[in-house]
């Protein structure tokens, strides 16, 4: 089964970040929601960081953070082995971009969202 981790995760239905957990949870991907203080999320655990992740390899990553957080979350990526990285709009600075290409990740700018066949309106805030 592959997987994801949803950095910027949300509880709030509204958001992106929830939606992007739903929309992978759908497609049956192993969803790891990232949020420094949530413990769950759509009803899976929630980790503070990638760091406590307990996987070693991620298929994908999707960040939902602003550009300064990203920067940051690079760093911890650097622990995981990861297939692609989702920098969504928002998160897509050229900053983070270059930082993610030169730390060797393949970035992909975009929404992870659509990527599934999932248009982020059709998910209900409900």
């Amino acid at each position: 089964m592959p997987s994801i981790a949803v950095v910027g995760a949300s509880a709030d239905r509204s958001k992106f970040g929830n939606k992007c957990v739903r929309a992978y949870a759908s497609r049956g991907y192993t969803v790891f929601p990232i949020h420094p203080r949530e413990t769950s999320i759509e009803g899976f655990p929630a980790y503070p960081t990638l760091l406590h992740v307990p996987v070693p390899f991620l298929d994908l990553v999707s960040l939902y953070v602003p550009p300064a957080v990203g920067l940051l979350i690079l760093d911890d990526l650097r622990a995981k082995t990861v297939g692609e990285v989702w920098l969504n709009p928002g998160a897509d600075a050229p900053e983070v971009v270059f930082k993610a290409r030169n730390l060797g990740f393949h970035v992909v700018v975009g929404c992870s969202i659509v990527a599934v066949g999932i248009s982020p309106d059709e998910l209900s805030d409900q």
